[in-house]
């Protein structure tokens, strides 16, 4: 949980804003430390100039999950490079591929509700057919920056389906915001442990839609790899073979759930949230080489994702983000479908209305422990063979030590720590014991 910040932590007594006197200021200043010190300050007050903007960011989205979010983005050393060429973005063409669903709500809304012009940009937003297209995309340098899936910048690092190339998440894109959804034939089928000979699609192998559903049917009995057909499906090709009955249902992104029940082929089985309530779901990924490249650049993309996460946070906006992200170049989805996706209240398939405010949520805190739980599942389902150090992949790819250091200095209080506890359908998952949770599991390829 974040701590909000109070109006006694935004007034400081020293030039700078962040000492409590300018003794402490003049002694945080010299050499390599002091510019680092002075990097780490000064970044939440240019990522957010105006006092104002600055609480009301803090307030949409917490102190410790802000800050952690810039420091995680754009690690320190490139922003003093980038602060040091005063911030010139080496381009401001650029583009960012995506998915056109609503867990891209932040990447997408920065363009129309002009987020990414404010920052100086001018970025092309890019719908892609794909997962493996957005992947294939960012690695042929054709896209900046993607909206990837959260697993996925993980296994490129790790050289999963293709040839390992170091990315990071920089910020997780959105948590929840998924369903299982099945064909209205089975609405009086509800109990998974009937469901064998069920043909299931799924996103993508690297996906927490994967490694959720494959959970989901373990524990109740159901072997997702003998009793079950996973088919991989493009979202945006879901609902038409849930209409052509080539598959019994699918676990994909809450629009195309709504868009089925829109359609009245299917109806809301589960939210994904019923698995595990704040399960991060898409992110916003940068390959290393590309930050190292472009520091100022990804500087300024980061300020309009953030400043457009900030503002899809609050639920008073959601109606409006809903407006600008529902026409065909982006989501393509009927208005409606988009609303009752992004502001709870949304029609089941089987003739109720269901209200959740925290049906989809943006938090772009990339908890280590999210990684690990990952990794774990890569194990289980024989994704990974072999050992793994768990800890030291988590590190890499979702970096969120140096967040708690940079937060610390700044008189901002971060999460207690980088990993967390959490709880998926009654079990609670330990972090710092990967390998008994791995353990603990029935059903699983792993050995």
């Amino acid at each position: 949980m974040t701590t909000p910040v109070s109006s006694h932590t935004l007034r400081r007594a020293c030039s700078c804003g962040a000492h409590g006197s300018e003794a402490e200021h003049q002694a945080a200043q010299g050499g390599e430390t002091g510019l680092t010190q002075a990097v780490e300050r000064g970044l939440m007050r240019a990522v957010f100039p105006r006092a104002a903007e600055r609480r009301a960011f803090l307030r949409g989205v917490g102190a410790a999950t802000a800050a952690a979010a810039l420091s995680q983005f754009l690690p320190t050393r490139f922003v003093a490079e980038a602060l040091a060429e005063a911030g010139k973005p080496e381009k401001t063409d650029l583009k960012v591929g995506f998915i056109p669903i609503t867990c891209a709500t932040p990447i997408i809304m920065a363009k129309p509700m002009g987020f990414y012009e404010k920052q100086g940009l001018n970025v092309d937003v890019v719908k892609t057919a794909g997962w493996a297209v957005v992947r294939d995309k960012t690695l042929n340098r054709e896209y900046d920056a993607a909206h990837m899936l959260a697993p996925m910048p993980i296994a490129l690092t790790l050289g999963l389906g293709s040839n390992p190339v170091p990315f990071t998440v920089p910020a997780i894109e959105n948590v929840n915001g998924n369903a299982i959804c099945l064909s209205l034939k089975h609405k009086d089928n509800r109990d998974p442990k009937n469901w064998k000979g069920f043909k299931l699609a799924i996103p993508f192998d690297y996906s927490n839609h994967n490694y959720l559903l494959r959970y989901y049917l373990a524990e109740h009995g159901i072997d997702p790899d003998a009793d079950v057909q996973l088919r991989l499906v493009p979202p945006p090709e879901m609902v038409a073979n849930l209409r052509a009955d080539n598959i019994d249902g699918f676990i994909a992104p809450d629009n195309l759930v709504q868009r089925a029940i829109y359609e009245g082929v299917g109806f809301s089985h589960i939210l994904t949230k019923e698995i595990w309530d704040g399960h991060p779901c898409c992110s916003f990924s940068v390959a290393e080489d590309t930050v190292r490249e472009m520091p100022n650049a990804t500087a300024a993309l980061l300020r309009a994702i953030l400043q457009a996460t900030a503002y899809a946070s609050k639920a008073e906006n959601r109606k409006e983000i809903a407006a600008a992200i529902a026409p065909a170049n982006y989501l393509n989805q009927p208005l409606t479908v988009v609303e009752q996706v992004l502001t709870g209240t949304y029609a089941d398939g089987l003739g109720g209305v269901k209200k959740d405010p925290n049906r989809v949520a943006f938090d772009p805190f990339p908890y280590e422990s999210f990684a690990i739980w990952t990794l774990t599942q890569m194990k289980r389902w024989g994704q990974i063979k072999g050992d793994v150090d768990y800890a030291s992949v988590a590190r890499q790819v979702y970096r969120a030590t140096d967040a708690a250091k940079l937060m610390r200095q700044d008189g901002l209080t971060p999460p207690e720590a980088t990993t967390k506890t959490f709880v998926v359908m009654g079990k609670t998952f330990d972090p710092g014991k990967p390998k008994d949770y791995l353990e603990s599991f029935k059903i699983k390829r792993a050995s």
